[in-house]
């Protein structure tokens, strides 16, 4: 199956599921960045590893939020489980996004006197 038609039966999947017009949007976009991502790769050909590898290269290379990471999870569970019917086994090694601290800007009162 090309990859056009491939993208395109993930969002007749994801229609017949009555998902949002964004969820559609979101989990296209993230089946698509890993197929890129693995050399143009059908997920057929690719495992668990294969999504580990992934989702670690979002969050150290990449520095995604976690968020972004666990929606580039879900979108890539959804397509193996429903649409190849694969189930892949549990991400024990991917590495998790971080969220960073936001530390408070403080000034001193000689720096608030001019403001």
């Amino acid at each position: 199956m090309p990859r056009s038609a491939f993208l395109d039966f993930i969002r007749s999947a994801i229609r017949v599921r009555h998902y949002s017009r964004q969820t559609e949007k979101a989990y296209v976009y993230w089946t698509r960045q890993f197929i890129l991502f693995h050399g143009k790769r059908h997920p057929n050909e690719l495992d668990g590893e294969a999504v580990e590898a992934f989702l670690t290269f979002l969050a150290v290379k990449r520095k995604v939020a976690p968020s972004t990471q666990n929606q580039a999870l879900c979108a890539l569970l959804f397509v193996y489980r429903e649409v190849i019917g694969q189930e892949l086994p549990w991400m024990d090694n991917v590495i998790r996004a971080r969220r960073q601290r936001h530390i408070p800007t403080v000034l001193s009162r000689a720096e608030v006197q001019p403001v």
